[in-house]
């Protein structure tokens, strides 16, 4: 079993490699992430807010959605990978901050946030628990947590995953640690007295859930 410095190392090197193509139509498997922009804009736009932070931002695909459509809104991007901020200065967005920072540890003050969206960066987390306790701290009370992520549907193949799948991708160089189901994401909430507002299935083999501060 690898280390937590080890599998974070792991995904700077995977990220550092797919930083320049990130965003183009030759990022291969990255391409997917692209399916989870709309549902995201769409659960954004439910509520009021002032201050957004993209948790694992990439080069920031989702914030420069995000600061198009809310030119008045203020965002931030942290992602753990150096290429990656460097990638996503390079757009100078007017109303966007990017960030080198580790999500199990994220640099922001207290009460930071009235939103966190996390988009198929957490199953490269190797402690989730550290992620849920930064998200507790940073988000305003009432504030909320968008997750996307995979979904491996059936404990057969949610094993077959976690156990067979993501560990012959590490041997190959990437970073993915674990993909979660509804009751790994449950516990996690419990432990920081978070609330699972919401979990849902969605197209895609997609995890959409909403996680309030209450």
């Amino acid at each position: 079993m690898k280390t937590e410095r080890q599998f974070k190392m792991l995904s700077i090197s995977e990220f550092t490699r797919a930083a320049d193509s990130y965003e183009s139509s030759n990022a291969g498997i990255y391409n997917l992430c692209k399916k989870d922009y709309p549902d995201i804009l769409e659960e954004v736009k439910r509520e009021p807010f002032s201050d957004l932070l993209d948790a694992g931002c990439s080069t920031g695909p989702m914030l420069s959605l995000l600061s198009d459509e809310f030119p008045s809104k203020h965002f931030t991007g942290v992602d753990l990978t150096p290429k990656m901020i460097d990638v996503a200065k390079r757009k100078q967005l007017p109303n966007v901050t990017f960030v080198c920072g580790d999500c199990e540890d994220l640099p922001f003050d207290t009460d930071a946030f009235d939103v966190i969206i996390c988009s198929q960066s957490f199953h490269h987390y190797p402690n989730p628990q550290n992620f849920f306790h930064s998200v507790r701290r940073c988000l305003r009370p009432g504030g909320r947590l968008i997750l996307r992520d995979m979904l491996i549907p059936g404990r057969v193949l949610h094993w077959f995953c976690n156990k067979v799948e993501l560990p012959l991708l590490n041997r190959l160089g990437y970073g993915d640690v674990h993909c979660y189901n509804r009751s790994e994401i449950q516990a996690l909430c419990d432990q920081v007295g978070l609330l699972l507002e919401r979990f849902e299935r969605r197209k895609g083999m997609r995890l959409h859930a909403v996680i309030r501060k209450q």
